[in-house]
């Protein structure tokens, strides 16, 4: 990470409000007397492609997890540009900050009802609807003409990537994505993650992207975090921390 936003974390001020997304102080997590994360103390930058690195149990998930408020923290603070995520409604946090499961889950009818859907909960409505379910399928690297097709229709990658689809269509400022090749052939996985990188680049978005393959670390992560045993181990730009 670049000094000023180490420096902006050090001492709990916020001077670099601009080019951060979350500030994590001395987080804890734990779940039935078990510790998932222990004496967090980072920082994600914003517009960035940030990855989570480790083995499974690492606390990647976790992590993901308290930063659109699926969970909340034992302890510690969580902060997105600049204000606690308590100052947020939850509603208002999720739609600015959008997660995408490991497993796609897709609703009952086509991809279209799929988006509708989503769109609806972003109060999303009228005439330029259309338009924006042809954009969001096009962001992610899915096929327009499977618009009208079921969703049970699709492949385990096509449904990862309307998953994707159906969290971009509320437009959001953070992409969470938790291990989102794991169930996936190596051809769809290439896809996906050119399709992050797309985002990216398209629309500033800030990604924060769980893995435990290495490959894929070095094939998108401008900033990188490995976490092991539920710490953080190491944490700067991807090019150090992969290295």
């Amino acid at each position: 990470m670049s000094a000023d936003l180490i420096t902006a974390g050090g001492d709990g001020s916020m001077s670099a409000v601009s080019d951060t997304a979350f500030r994590l102080r001395d987080v804890r997590q734990e779940k039935s007397g078990r510790v998932l994360l222990r004496d967090i103390d980072l920082v994600l930058p914003r517009g960035r492609i940030t990855v989570l690195l480790g083995s499974s149990g690492a606390g990647k998930t976790s992590l993901l997890r308290l930063l659109n408020r699926l969970d909340d923290p034992a302890a510690g603070v969580i902060s997105y540009l600049g204000r606690s995520l308590d100052e947020y409604s939850v509603t208002e946090l999720r739609r600015r900050v959008g997660f995408v499961f490991q497993t796609p889950v897709m609703f009952a009818g086509s991809v279209r009802d799929n988006l509708h859907e989503a769109a609806e909960i972003a109060g999303l409505e009228g005439e330029e609807l259309p338009k924006r379910v042809r954009e969001a399928l096009k962001l992610a690297g899915l096929d327009p003409a499977l618009e009208d097709r079921p969703s049970h229709e699709l492949s385990v990658g096509e449904q990862q990537r309307a998953t994707l689809a159906r969290t971009l269509i509320g437009a959001p400022e953070v992409l969470l994505l938790d291990e989102p090749t794991s169930a996936l052939d190596p051809e769809s996985s290439e896809f996906l993650l050119d399709s992050i990188q797309r985002l990216r680049a398209e629309r500033g978005i800030t990604v924060i992207l769980s893995t435990h393959r290495l490959h894929e670390a070095l094939a998108v992560a401008d900033e990188a975090v490995r976490l092991s045993g539920g710490a953080v181990e190491e944490s700067g730009e991807a090019s150090d921390v992969l290295a």
